[in-house]
């Protein structure tokens, strides 16, 4: 057997390590990859230490059946020189991750080869793939074609949109990552709007904090809404949002509800003593709470010892995906018409950098300007107008997440050769649904997800899954 991978970010870890774990006798695997970065994908690359992992270490593990994996690697003397005190817990720069996915996947590599399999990395990016012979035919840029028997997509998320159509004007930041080389195009003084208010705005102000610049900074966003804060794991364990839980209401019923998930977390609270309509009105309340006054009270509660949020916030991506799958279409529906709030809770930020947005607001260096209509190019910078009156910047970073399930700008040829020669299709709500049983997807691009960004616990999950079935269509 012959399985080619395209990508080699962490998708394509989860995927090898998966492989090392299970294959038996010999075969072949093909990585091809233009980045001179292999294992990291564009999160995990080199960057500024202020970009840090935005989870604690037991959901960042990349092998599904081992959440202990990545703690680890880090080991007790790297945990402790990277401990965010009010978490209670390691929060590494995304770079050092990123030398975690190296190891894993170098690691996973040797265990290959000693199991009699050969592996290679072709430093090419793919651009075609067809399947009208007999085994589908891999073309890369540089004009050399890969057979293989599997091939298995792993090309990341897709890229920022350009909202605003600010692309080409001077002083506009397209892409922020990396950090360490966009943020060396601010001048030091000058006045930053950042388009969005998620995890990216939260990066690129943090990072623009501690190279001690010293112009005023505005988060400008529609919504203004700001992402929740990690509390302090409890070591508590879900009992009642599972994947069994779900699979059994499934069975006893055809379906799964949103109603219906909403009872297993109504059961979980309950069983610790707290009141489910009470945490789904603080959860409703986030859009219209005042943004400055919720972080320091989310940033305060970080020790707060209730689980209502902590389990939300773990099953939303080891739970979620699977319920997704089996929710009717208008729940999913529901549930896309509080995207913000959703993605707000489901990807909080880590309370070292709540701790230094709080003190950029108290001094008044940092604002949140919501209800942003349009951006334009003056002379002299840029002007935002929103619901609050226009303010101007010499400097506009978009900070703006690309949607879910979204095509990689990279990735475009690749992606219109499978649909042009019908080995897959674009999913109605976004992503790429393989149509050829050769074919697989894993990451944010795998069509059918849910509505919010793939997280590594999904990644690893759908890695896992489909490292048996490509195994399983190996003869003899």
């Amino acid at each position: 057997m012959h399985i080619a991978i395209v990508g080699a970010g962490a998708a394509a870890v989860g995927l090898l390590d998966a492989l090392a774990g299970s294959v038996e006798g010999a075969g072949e695997v093909t990585v091809l990859e233009p980045s001179p970065h292999l294992w990291r994908g564009r999160p995990y690359g080199p960057d500024l230490d202020s970009v840090l992992v935005n989870a604690p270490p037991a959901i960042m593990s990349i092998r599904r059946a081992d959440s202990g994996h990545y703690a680890s690697w880090l080991g007790a003397e790297r945990a402790a020189a990277h401990l965010d005190d009010l978490l209670g817990q390691p929060l590494v720069p995304r770079a050092l991750y990123g030398a975690y996915l190296a190891d894993t996947a170098e690691a996973a590599v040797t265990g290959l080869c000693a199991r009699g399999w050969r592996v290679r990395v072709v430093p090419a990016r793919v651009v075609a793939v067809t399947g009208a012979g007999l085994r589908p035919e891999l073309l890369t840029e540089d004009g050399h074609h890969h057979p293989a028997d599997q091939v298995v997509l792993c090309v990341g998320g897709g890229t920022p949109q350009d909202h605003y159509g600010l692309g080409g004007a001077p002083g506009f930041v397209g892409d922020p990552y990396p950090l360490a080389h966009t943020l060396d195009q601010v001048p030091a003084g000058s006045d930053v709007a950042v388009i969005g208010s998620g995890l990216t705005a939260v990066d690129v102000v943090v990072s623009l904090a501690a190279r001690g610049h010293g112009g005023r900074i505005a988060l400008v966003s529609r919504s203004g809404l700001l992402p929740h804060v990690w509390q302090r794991p409890l070591g508590h364990r879900p009992r009642h949002v599972t994947v069994e839980r779900v699979e059994a209401l499934h069975r006893a019923h055809g379906c799964v509800t949103l109603d219906d998930l909403a009872g297993l977390l109504r059961a979980e609270l309950a069983e610790e003593g707290e009141d489910f309509a009470d945490f789904a009105a603080e959860l409703m309340g986030a859009a219209s709470e005042e943004p400055v006054r919720r972080l320091r009270r989310q940033l305060a509660a970080a020790g707060d010892p209730r689980i209502g949020r902590r389990v939300l916030q773990e099953t939303a991506h080891t739970v979620g995906p699977y319920a997704w799958r089996l929710l009717p279409e208008s729940d999913r529906d529901r549930l896309r018409r509080h995207f913000r709030l959703a993605t707000s809770v489901a990807s909080p930020m880590v309370p070292v950098n709540a701790a230094v947005l709080l003190r950029l607001f108290d001094s008044g260096q940092l604002t949140v300007a919501a209800g942003v209509r349009k951006i334009e190019a003056v002379d002299g910078g840029f002007r935002v107008r929103g619901d609050s009156g226009d303010l101007h910047a010499d400097v506009v970073v978009n900070a703006v997440n690309p949607p879910p399930q979204a095509v990689p700008r990279a990735a475009e040829p690749l992606v219109t050769s499978l649909l042009a020669g019908g080995l897959a299709a674009l999913h109605p709500a976004g992503g790429l649904v393989p149509a050829d049983p050769r074919l697989h997807v894993v990451g944010d691009l795998a069509g059918g997800g849910p509505f919010i960004t793939s997280g590594i616990p999904g990644v690893a999950a759908r890695a896992a899954r489909t490292a048996q079935e490509v195994l399983a269509t190996r003869v003899g």
